[in-house]
């Protein structure tokens, strides 16, 4: 868009637009730009084999592919861009859709071009790293016209998510910023009161925003001060040759004043896709979603509202959840019922520390924490990718909501199911805390914090709302009183079985960590603070099972000095700064092996999770049974206590974070302890004494008699 050049006040002096860029680039010594002209990574000259095929090809970003001087000479009787996974170009490829506006069914075969660029978005949820090459391809006759191979781990730029506003005046405020490419900023969630007499989009160059700054035109291409805004989703466009390279900041600034509304700070280590008119988001300007969609879930808790756009389907989702809470939301492991394992769900969540919110593709293969092969795990830690762009985020009266967009089909058959678009299919929800690595931890199987009926959606629908009132009006359960810490003082033969956690009584509460819906029993208590005494040997009769092939069956305990535990998953660079007291060992070829192992028993709820209605552990206790495998013995642990034990440290699982709690070391017990064996022997001794006066008694008078 042409933009005319308009005077701007910067120190007295009136510079055009124009000229002020000019002089904001030559400036601009630390420019991180990519070398000019930039069209994004390299792939490599199209090889000729027929009709004149030529064009330098370049990955644009994820999905999009770029053809700088396209030349072809249109002769051929059945050609089409076509990529595909073989190992040369063969009949199993598809066809790229060109022009786009054919996307969905066979466009026209290719016409002539000379010297022409052309941009090609592959179909259907496809990356570039699915495919293998590029050619020019005649399906009638199975000719390859000409070529181009994808350079294997070909590393293509990418959006850039930031920070939201930072907030200073006139009620500026967004959610996450995005950096779509090098020249466009997606604004989600945009309020700004207007209030501003002279206030504009500017970037610029320094460690704050000041008066050496640029303005930026609006949404609608115009310099004119910016109006007020209310929840707005908007894209902006850096003026000229500008990039997000040249500058060090985006703010929203009042020139008249002099004065900073707020901003957000560029990243050094950019690597974002160039600016060549591929990006395509939706903004209230366009296509935002209708939420014509919309299903409720856990109890109103949790809402889902969802647009397909393409060959993607838009989500946003809403959960009334804490923000050390997770909501997730996806396809049931199995159609017709509502099943966790089997299940294909993106986790969304706000992450306090960056201020940014997250959304990230999860496969369960099991109901146990993920060991970084087996459980509920992000996909990018057991060998597949995070197929979800997280496109806005927003947190207000205690209700988290998060925009995302997922392919409809990620070709990754091992973790990823493809989204149907004919029919109905199961879905399932949650909402669980967050562990200390912002992965999620159990939920409870209620109801209220997952699905347990099968709910069905059509993606395709165009007016499926049920959504009975505004998740914003829902009425949160009152706080429940969680119960006392159980202590263990002096026992040197403790046993240690698996249970649940009691809800909103037990694990997290006592902690203040999340947990993952089971935790360690000892002497049949849940997480009791042990003391122990150095120089003291104590036995740990170990019943968390001992087969590492069933990882929801599978606790190994330790005592370590970490307040979460999980040696086993840890690398060996994190293994080294956790320190282990017992229960772990090196073989003869140096990898640790768990040693507290024995069978598997567990307390198990006899119908459904009763602590919110147990006032006491004790009475909680009543509602559960043990359930112990009978054709298998317990494990030991044996420990002895060394003198240089530091005072506090924990019993953990060896396989799983968050299972323990705390052990206090000392180097004598409390007196009321360390002479209960003496109290109890001199118990003994005065009632043998008196059961021998009254024997010896009875035998006199027996003698006498």
């Amino acid at each position: 868009m042409a933009l005319t050049p308009r005077p701007h006040p910067i120190g007295g002096q009136h510079l055009s637009l124009t000229l002020l860029i000019v002089a904001f680039c030559c400036t601009n010594a630390h420019s991180r730009a990519p070398p000019e002209p930039y069209y994004g990574r390299l792939i490599g000259q199209l090889t000729e084999f027929a009709h004149g095929i030529k064009g330098t090809v370049y990955a644009v970003d994820e999905s999009t592919i770029f053809i700088k001087g396209f030349a072809y000479d249109g002769l051929g009787p059945d050609a089409y861009f076509w990529v595909g996974n073989s190992p040369r170009p063969s009949p199993e490829g598809y066809i790229i859709p060109y022009p786009e506006d054919y996307a969905g069914r066979d466009p026209p075969i290719l016409q002539a071009h000379n010297n022409t660029d052309i941009i090609l978005r592959l179909p259907m949820g496809k990356r570039i790293r699915d495919i293998r090459w590029l050619s020019v391809w005649c399906r009638r006759f199975t000719v390859d016209f000409g070529e181009v191979f994808i350079p294997p781990g070909l590393e293509v730029p990418k959006p850039r998510v930031l920070p939201e506003f930072k907030r200073l005046a006139h009620g500026l405020r967004s959610s996450n910023i995005s950096v779509l490419d090098a020249k466009t900023f997606y604004i989600p969630n945009l309020h700004y009161d207007g209030a501003g007499p002279d206030a504009y989009f500017w970037v610029g160059n320094g460690t704050e925003p000041n008066i050496m700054g640029i303005k930026v035109p609006n949404e609608m291409g115009s310099l004119e001060p910016l109006r007020g805004y209310q929840g707005e989703d908007i894209e902006i466009q850096l003026p000229g040759n500008l990039t997000v390279y040249d500058i060090d900041w985006l703010a929203v600034w009042c020139v008249e004043y002099r004065h900073n509304f707020g901003h957000v700070y560029i990243p050094t280590d950019l690597d974002v896709p160039p600016a060549l008119g591929q990006t395509k988001i939706p903004t209230t300007t366009t296509a935002k979603p209708q939420h014509n969609n919309c299903r409720e879930m856990l109890g109103g808790r949790l809402q889902v509202k969802w647009e397909i756009q393409g060959d993607n389907v838009i989500v946003d989702l809403y959960g009334r959840i804490r923000e050390d809470q997770y909501m997730a939301f996806g396809l049931s492991g199995v159609q017709g019922k509502s099943q966790m394992i089997g299940g294909d769900v993106v986790v969304a969540f706000y992450d306090t520390k960056k201020r940014i919110f997250w959304a990230e593709d999860y496969y369960m293969s099991h109901l146990s924490q993920c060991d970084g092969k087996h459980g509920v795990c992000p996909d990018k830690r057991i060998g597949g990718r995070n197929d979800v762009m997280v496109i806005s985020g927003d947190r207000k009266n205690g209700v988290t909501s998060v925009r995302y967009s997922r392919p409809l089909q990620t070709n990754e058959p091992i973790n990823d199911r493809p989204i149907p678009v004919d029919r109905e299919i199961s879905v399932i929800g949650a909402i669980g805390p967050l562990n200390s690595e912002k992965e999620a931890n159990a939920h409870l199987h209620n109801g209220m914090d997952a699905t347990i009926e099968d709910i069905q959606i059509n993606f395709s629908s165009k007016n499926d709302h049920s959504c009975v009132a505004s998740i914003y009006e829902f009425k949160e359960e009152s706080d429940l009183k969680p119960w006392p810490p159980m202590k263990i003082v002096g026992d040197t033969e403790i046993r240690a079985r698996i249970g649940p956690t009691g809800g909103k009584r037990g694990y997290t509460p006592i902690t203040k960590n999340p947990s993952w819906g089971i935790a360690w029993y000892l002497n049949d208590m849940l997480i009791p603070e042990l003391t122990v005494e150095r120089g003291k040997t104590y036995t740990f009769i170990i019943e968390g099972g001992d087969e590492p092939a069933q990882p929801a069956r599978y606790h190994p305990l330790y005592i370590c000095n970490s307040p979460e535990g999980g040696y086993g998953q840890l690398t060996a660079a994190e293994q080294n700064k956790q320190t282990v007291y017992a229960g772990v060992e090196t073989d003869p070829e140096g990898y640790k092996i768990p040693t507290g192992v024995g069978r598997y028993c567990e307390w198990k709820h006899k119908t459904v999770d009763k602590s919110a209605d147990s006032e006491t552990f004790e009475a909680y206790k009543e509602t559960l049974y043990l359930d112990c495998e009978n054709n298998k013995e317990p494990g030991y642990l044996n420990w002895t206590v060394a003198q240089d034990t530091p005072d506090l440290v924990y019993y953990q699982c060896y396989t799983h974070k968050n299972l323990g709690w705390k052990i206090h070391v000392v180097n004598q017990l409390p007196h009321s302890h360390s002479t209960k064996l003496q109290v109890s022997n001199a118990i003994y001794l005065v009632a043998f004494g008196a059961i021998y006066k009254i024997v010896s008694e009875m035998m006199s008078n027996y003698k006498y008699a």
